[in-house]
C-alpha cells in the first residue's frame, strides 16, 4: 500500500495574530471543523529550517552539541539553522550553517528527507540535507554567540546515532529522523554511494518551503 501526504485546506473564518517575536510569531483562528462546528486553533508561524547530516568517508556523522533552554538540557545536534532570507535556495542556507557551525563544506549534497516538526502546533517545515565529499572550509572561522558561544562538535558512527536514538539517549527530532534514515539507506550496503544514490537532489521542489 502507498501512502502520500496531499494538500488540504479548511475553511477559516478569523485570523490573528496576537503575538510577533524576532523570527516567528503565533497565530489564531478559527477554523470550521467536519461537523460544522467552530474550533480555535493557535499555531506558531515559522519561516522554516534547514538541517545538514553531514556523512564523512568513514561513515561518520558531524554532531554539535548546545544548550536548548526551553527543555533546560544540552542536546546532541545536527548542524541546522532558519530559513531566515525569504526566498533563499534551501541548499544555500545548509551549506552556509554547515560553515559556521562546523566550520565544514561538502563536495555533494542531496535531500535526506522533508518533516513537519509538530504539525499540530506549528507550521514549521524542515529539509533535512544529507552532505558528503567534506572538508574543511578554509575561510576565517564563524565567531558564534549566545547559545552556539560554547558549541562542542564531534563525529560519530552513523551506527552509534542510530543507537542512541532508538535508546533513548538522544531527543533532537531532526537528529533522530536524519539518523534512521541513513541507517536504512546504508545498513546492509558497504558502497555508501550507491546507498545514497536513489536521494533526491539538493535542488528537489520543497511544497512546503517554495523557493
Amino acid at each position: 500500500m502507498t501512502i502520500k501526504d496531499n494538500p488540504e485546506q479548511w475553511r477559516t473564518t478569523a485570523s490573528e495574530t496576537p503575538w510577533r517575536g524576532a523570527k516567528t510569531s503565533v497565530r489564531s483562528e478559527k477554523v470550521v471543523m467536519p461537523d460544522g462546528e467552530v474550533a480555535t486553533r493557535d499555531y506558531q508561524v515559522h519561516p522554516g529550517s534547514v538541517v545538514i547530516l553531514a556523512l564523512d568517508e568513514e561513515r561518520r556523522v558531524v554532531v554539535v552539541n548546545q544548550y536548548r533552554h526551553p527543555v533546560r538540557e544540552r542536546l546532541w545536534e545536527l548542524p541546522a539553522g532558519l530559513l531566515d532570507v525569504p526566498g533563499e535556495n534551501p541548499q544555500h542556507a545548509a551549506a552556509r550553517e554547515l560553515f559556521e557551525e562546523a566550520h565544514l563544506e561538502a563536495a555533494e549534497w542531496h535531500v535526506l528527507v522533508d518533516h513537519y516538526s509538530s504539525p499540530g502546533g506549528s507550521d514549521e517545515a524542515v529539509r533535512v540535507f544529507l552532505a558528503t565529499g567534506l572538508r574543511d572550509a578554509g575561510q576565517e572561522r564563524y565567531t558564534p554567540d549566545g547559545e552556539e558561544a560554547d558549541m562542542r562538535t564531534a563525529r560519530v558512527p552513523y551506527q552509534d546515532l542510530v543507537r542512541g536514538c532508538l535508546g533513548g539517549e538522544l531527543h533532537n527530532s531532526s537528529l533522530v529522523i536524519g539518523a534512521l534514515a541513513l541507517g536504512a539507506l546504508l545498513d546492509g550496503s558497504e558502497d555508501t554511494e550507491a546507498a545514497l544514490s536513489g536521494l533526491r537532489p539538493a535542488d528537489a521542489p520543497w511544497p512546503a518551503r517554495p523557493f
